[in-house]
Protein backbone atom coordinates (compact mmCIF):
# COMPACT_ATOMS: atom_id res chain seq x y z
CA UNK A 1 0.00 0.00 0.00
CA UNK A 2 2.41 2.46 0.61
CA UNK A 3 4.43 1.79 -2.38
CA UNK A 4 1.37 2.65 -4.54
CA UNK A 5 0.50 5.70 -2.29
CA UNK A 6 4.67 6.88 -3.28
CA UNK A 7 4.33 5.86 -6.91
CA UNK A 8 1.17 8.21 -7.48
CA UNK A 9 3.16 11.33 -5.70
CA UNK A 10 3.70 13.89 -7.76
CA UNK A 11 1.11 12.72 -10.46
CA UNK A 12 -1.98 13.69 -11.53
CA UNK A 13 -4.81 12.85 -9.19
CA UNK A 14 -8.73 13.10 -8.91
CA UNK A 15 -9.38 15.47 -5.86
CA UNK A 16 -12.44 16.17 -4.27
CA UNK A 17 -13.44 18.55 -1.96
CA UNK A 18 -16.07 17.20 1.27
CA UNK A 19 -16.57 19.08 4.26
CA UNK A 20 -15.08 22.37 3.58
CA UNK A 21 -12.15 24.27 1.10
CA UNK A 22 -8.85 22.76 2.75
CA UNK A 23 -11.05 18.95 3.71
CA UNK A 24 -10.25 16.91 0.61
CA UNK A 25 -9.69 13.19 -0.96
CA UNK A 26 -7.84 11.94 -3.44
CA UNK A 27 -8.58 8.89 -6.04
CA UNK A 28 -5.66 7.16 -3.70
CA UNK A 29 -7.31 7.76 -0.40
CA UNK A 30 -10.30 6.00 -1.79
CA UNK A 31 -8.21 3.14 -3.61
CA UNK A 32 -6.14 2.86 -0.76
CA UNK A 33 -9.16 2.46 1.49
CA UNK A 34 -10.64 -0.45 -0.83
CA UNK A 35 -7.55 -2.80 -0.91
CA UNK A 36 -7.21 -2.19 3.27
CA UNK A 37 -11.05 -3.31 3.38
CA UNK A 38 -10.46 -5.93 1.40
CA UNK A 39 -7.85 -7.44 2.98
CA UNK A 40 -9.07 -7.28 6.32
CA UNK A 41 -12.80 -9.25 5.16
CA UNK A 42 -10.64 -11.43 3.63
CA UNK A 43 -9.30 -12.28 6.67
CA UNK A 44 -11.95 -11.21 8.83
CA UNK A 45 -15.33 -11.18 8.02
CA UNK A 46 -17.17 -11.18 10.72
CA UNK A 47 -15.21 -8.00 12.66
CA UNK A 48 -17.21 -4.63 11.99
CA UNK A 49 -14.71 -1.63 10.03
CA UNK A 50 -14.89 2.09 10.32
CA UNK A 51 -13.20 3.77 7.34
CA UNK A 52 -13.19 7.49 6.96
CA UNK A 53 -14.30 7.68 3.28
CA UNK A 54 -16.25 4.01 3.36
CA UNK A 55 -18.16 4.56 6.83
CA UNK A 56 -19.24 1.74 9.02
CA UNK A 57 -19.57 -1.84 8.08
CA UNK A 58 -21.59 -3.15 10.85
CA UNK A 59 -21.23 -6.93 11.75
CA UNK A 60 -22.59 -6.62 15.25
CA UNK A 61 -19.04 -7.97 16.47
CA UNK A 62 -17.26 -6.85 19.42
CA UNK A 63 -14.18 -5.89 17.60
CA UNK A 64 -14.10 -2.87 14.94
CA UNK A 65 -11.21 -2.06 12.87
CA UNK A 66 -10.60 1.69 11.81
CA UNK A 67 -9.24 2.55 8.64
CA UNK A 68 -7.34 6.19 7.83
CA UNK A 69 -5.89 5.15 4.55
CA UNK A 70 -3.97 8.28 3.88
CA UNK A 71 -3.42 10.73 6.79
CA UNK A 72 -2.27 13.77 5.42
CA UNK A 73 -3.94 13.71 2.00
CA UNK A 74 -3.33 17.74 1.74
CA UNK A 75 0.07 17.08 2.14
CA UNK A 76 0.34 13.91 -0.38
CA UNK A 77 -2.05 16.56 -2.95
CA UNK A 78 0.56 19.10 -2.85
CA UNK A 79 3.67 16.68 -2.98
CA UNK A 80 4.87 17.27 0.29
CA UNK A 81 5.89 13.52 1.51
CA UNK A 82 4.93 13.27 4.87
CA UNK A 83 1.79 11.08 4.88
CA UNK A 84 0.83 8.01 6.97
CA UNK A 85 -1.67 5.13 6.91
CA UNK A 86 -3.48 4.31 10.09
CA UNK A 87 -5.05 1.24 11.33
CA UNK A 88 -6.44 -0.09 14.60
CA UNK A 89 -7.99 -2.80 16.05
CA UNK A 90 -10.76 -2.08 18.52
CA UNK A 91 -11.99 -4.69 21.18
CA UNK A 92 -15.30 -2.85 21.78
CA UNK A 93 -13.87 0.51 22.57
CA UNK A 94 -10.51 -0.29 23.58
CA UNK A 95 -7.87 -0.12 21.32
CA UNK A 96 -5.68 -3.19 21.12
CA UNK A 97 -3.79 -2.97 17.79
CA UNK A 98 -2.35 -0.30 16.20
CA UNK A 99 0.07 -0.09 12.93
CA UNK A 100 1.44 3.49 11.34
CA UNK A 101 3.29 3.28 8.09
CA UNK A 102 4.87 6.39 6.66
CA UNK A 103 6.43 5.61 3.30
CA UNK A 104 8.30 8.38 2.72
CA UNK A 105 10.74 7.20 5.26
CA UNK A 106 9.74 3.78 5.03
CA UNK A 107 8.67 4.02 9.19
CA UNK A 108 6.46 0.99 10.38
CA UNK A 109 5.20 2.11 14.05
CA UNK A 110 3.57 -0.91 15.56
CA UNK A 111 2.03 -1.87 18.96
CA UNK A 112 -0.20 -4.80 20.36
CA UNK A 113 -2.19 -4.43 23.76
CA UNK A 114 0.60 -5.11 27.05
CA UNK A 115 3.61 -6.03 24.48
CA UNK A 116 4.65 -2.39 24.02
CA UNK A 117 5.89 0.09 20.92
CA UNK A 118 7.68 -0.42 18.14
CA UNK A 119 9.41 1.29 15.05
CA UNK A 120 10.58 -0.76 12.73
CA UNK A 121 10.86 -3.43 15.03
CA UNK A 122 12.40 -1.82 18.00
CA UNK A 123 11.36 -0.63 21.02
CA UNK A 124 10.25 2.61 21.70
CA UNK A 125 8.96 4.92 24.25
CA UNK A 126 8.05 8.50 25.26
CA UNK A 127 10.16 11.24 25.93
CA UNK A 128 11.25 11.85 29.86
CA UNK A 129 10.48 15.76 29.31
CA UNK A 130 8.32 17.11 32.19
CA UNK A 131 8.67 20.81 31.84
CA UNK A 132 6.90 23.00 28.77
CA UNK A 133 10.05 25.09 28.77
CA UNK A 134 11.85 22.25 27.66
CA UNK A 135 9.75 20.57 24.95
CA UNK A 136 8.87 20.13 21.58
CA UNK A 137 5.30 20.10 20.65
CA UNK A 138 3.11 19.62 17.58
CA UNK A 139 -0.57 20.32 17.11
CA UNK A 140 -3.24 20.71 14.14
CA UNK A 141 -6.17 22.71 13.16
CA UNK A 142 -10.23 22.04 12.55
CA UNK A 143 -11.09 22.06 9.01
CA UNK A 144 -13.76 24.42 10.04
CA UNK A 145 -10.77 26.61 12.15
CA UNK A 146 -12.02 29.65 9.98
CA UNK A 147 -16.45 29.02 10.96
CA UNK A 148 -15.35 28.20 15.09
CA UNK A 149 -14.14 30.25 18.19
CA UNK A 150 -12.35 26.69 19.33
CA UNK A 151 -10.02 26.73 16.59
CA UNK A 152 -6.85 26.21 18.60
CA UNK A 153 -5.34 29.27 17.54
CA UNK A 154 -5.84 31.18 21.02
CA UNK A 155 -3.56 28.15 22.51
CA UNK A 156 -1.33 27.72 19.78
CA UNK A 157 -0.54 31.31 20.33
CA UNK A 158 -0.48 30.82 24.53
CA UNK A 159 2.09 27.51 24.45
CA UNK A 160 4.32 28.95 21.53
CA UNK A 161 6.01 31.20 23.98
CA UNK A 162 5.80 28.27 26.71
CA UNK A 163 7.99 26.00 25.04
CA UNK A 164 10.87 25.15 22.80
CA UNK A 165 8.50 25.89 19.67
CA UNK A 166 5.19 23.97 18.22
CA UNK A 167 5.62 21.80 14.62
CA UNK A 168 2.09 21.51 12.23
CA UNK A 169 2.88 18.65 10.34
CA UNK A 170 -0.53 17.76 8.85
CA UNK A 171 -0.76 14.20 9.34
CA UNK A 172 -2.40 13.76 13.11
CA UNK A 173 -1.61 9.71 13.02
CA UNK A 174 2.04 11.02 11.86
CA UNK A 175 2.28 13.05 14.70
CA UNK A 176 0.81 10.50 17.60
CA UNK A 177 3.47 8.19 16.28
CA UNK A 178 6.41 10.72 16.39
CA UNK A 179 5.41 11.39 20.50
CA UNK A 180 5.30 7.64 20.41
CA UNK A 181 8.73 7.70 20.03
CA UNK A 182 10.21 10.71 21.84
CA UNK A 183 10.87 12.69 18.83
CA UNK A 184 7.75 15.73 20.16
CA UNK A 185 7.10 15.75 23.84
CA UNK A 186 3.33 16.83 23.92
CA UNK A 187 0.29 16.74 21.52
CA UNK A 188 -2.91 18.27 21.18
CA UNK A 189 -5.54 18.56 18.57
CA UNK A 190 -9.23 19.79 18.52
CA UNK A 191 -11.91 17.66 16.52
CA UNK A 192 -10.24 14.91 15.45
CA UNK A 193 -11.66 11.80 14.42
CA UNK A 194 -11.61 7.69 15.30
CA UNK A 195 -9.33 7.17 12.16
CA UNK A 196 -7.11 9.92 13.18
CA UNK A 197 -6.26 8.60 16.48
CA UNK A 198 -6.97 5.24 17.75
CA UNK A 199 -3.70 3.68 16.20
CA UNK A 200 -2.02 6.30 17.88
CA UNK A 201 -3.66 6.03 20.75
CA UNK A 202 -2.20 2.40 21.99
CA UNK A 203 1.12 3.24 20.61
CA UNK A 204 1.43 6.11 23.07
CA UNK A 205 0.35 3.74 25.53
CA UNK A 206 2.50 1.14 24.64
CA UNK A 207 5.23 3.36 24.72
CA UNK A 208 4.48 4.22 28.54
CA UNK A 209 2.91 7.84 27.31
CA UNK A 210 -0.23 9.59 28.63
CA UNK A 211 -3.64 9.78 26.60
CA UNK A 212 -6.30 12.20 27.34
CA UNK A 213 -9.42 12.07 25.63
CA UNK A 214 -11.74 14.95 26.44
CA UNK A 215 -15.34 15.60 25.76
CA UNK A 216 -14.67 19.46 24.95
CA UNK A 217 -17.97 21.50 24.64
CA UNK A 218 -19.12 18.45 21.97
CA UNK A 219 -16.25 18.25 20.16
CA UNK A 220 -13.57 15.56 20.50
CA UNK A 221 -10.64 16.42 22.24
CA UNK A 222 -7.42 14.71 22.34
CA UNK A 223 -3.69 15.68 24.41
CA UNK A 224 -0.68 13.48 24.53
CA UNK A 225 2.82 12.79 25.96
CA UNK A 226 4.69 12.33 28.59
CA UNK A 227 2.35 11.90 32.05
CA UNK A 228 3.75 15.70 33.03
CA UNK A 229 3.92 17.12 29.78
CA UNK A 230 0.17 15.86 29.01
CA UNK A 231 -0.71 17.01 32.40
CA UNK A 232 0.66 20.43 31.55
CA UNK A 233 -0.52 20.88 28.21
CA UNK A 234 -4.45 19.87 29.86
CA UNK A 235 -4.21 22.47 32.52
CA UNK A 236 -3.19 24.99 30.01
CA UNK A 237 -6.01 24.06 27.59
CA UNK A 238 -8.11 24.37 30.41
CA UNK A 239 -7.10 27.32 31.81
CA UNK A 240 -8.65 29.30 28.19
CA UNK A 241 -11.30 27.24 27.78
CA UNK A 242 -12.65 26.89 31.40
CA UNK A 243 -13.62 23.52 30.45
CA UNK A 244 -13.04 20.08 32.80
CA UNK A 245 -12.30 16.39 31.85
CA UNK A 246 -15.55 14.25 31.30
Amino acid sequence: MGKYQYSRLNKELKVVKKTTEIDLVSEVDKNSEEKIINWIQDRFPLHNIVAEESGTIENESEYTWIIDPLDGTTNYIHGFPLFSISIALMENNDPILGVIYVPYMDELYSAVKNNGAYLNGKLINVSDKKNLQDSLLVTGFPYDMDEDQYNNVEVFNKLLFKSRGIRRIGSAAYDLACIAAGRFDGFWEFKLKAWDVKAGVILIKEAEGKVLEVDFFGHYLIIAGSADITDKLYNNIKDIYNFEKS
